[in-house]
């Protein structure tokens, strides 16, 4: 209830500032109006597409209750990807193996999603993973600074070795030999592959939540954290 709140008071600061564009805003008072109205959230509209089918795909309903046995939310991508059950079952298992599976640090790899979701200029993968990238004790000033990251002094030699292997990939794909050098300094082979993986994956999520015009949650729900 806390975190709704303290995202209500910050989505209406942005309201009143004029920060949000017109179709965050409809975005929003739809929301809203959603959620005076007590649609469960997995028959809501919260995308170009139109609200899942009801009653849900099997397969949805198995992966929706899963995730609530794990202390997560429903969110508005499983919902809007939920049109093709196979396929959002699929990009699931990715997402958990990225964040429960990997070798790599937790706190490295919520830094590589932040900056691959930067880059890519979604709104909706920058709004989820705030939460995550604090739980794993990066501040407010290093969130900011990410986009600037090669100019700050916020970022160690290892952050900023992959750091520039992600803004390399993140920019076209061809990552040049001593980048890649660097990056073999600091990290193992199944690291370098997990990490690789995981620009791809955000990536594609990111143009994916953008496309879809998957809307940003203004009700606190928020995906299986796990741990950092």
């Amino acid at each position: 209830m806390r975190t709704w709140m303290v995202r209500g008071v910050a989505v209406a600061a942005l309201l009143a500032s004029g920060a949000l564009s017109a179709q965050e805003q409809k975005a929003e008072q739809k929301q809203d109006a959603q959620q005076a109205q007590n649609i469960p959230v997995e028959q809501r509209q919260i995308s170009r597409l139109p609200p899942l089918p009801q009653p849900l795909d099997p397969i949805l309903a198995e992966m929706f209750a899963k995730r609530r046995a794990q202390g997560g939310d429903i969110i508005n991508l499983q919902i809007a990807t939920g049109h093709a059950p196979q396929f959002t079952r699929a990009a699931s298992a990715m997402a958990f193996t990225i964040r429960f599976d990997a070798q790599t640090p937790r706190r490295l790899r919520e830094l590589i999603i932040m900056r691959t979701a930067q880059i890519v200029g979604s709104t909706y993968e920058i709004n989820q993973h705030i939460p995550l990238m604090k739980m794993c004790g990066y501040s407010e000033t290093q969130i900011a600074a990410l986009p600037q990251w090669q100019a700050s002094n916020l970022f160690d030699d290892k952050e900023r070795a992959m750091l520039a292997y992600v803004e390399q990939m993140a920019h076209g794909g061809d990552v040049d030999d001593p980048t890649f050098a660097t990056m073999q300094k600091f990290f193992t082979p199944r690291e370098i592959v997990e990490i690789t993986y995981t620009v791809g994956s955000y990536y594609a999520n990111g143009l994916l939540t953008k496309a879809l015009r998957i809307e940003v949650e203004t009700d606190g729900r928020e995906t299986v954290a796990g741990k950092c």
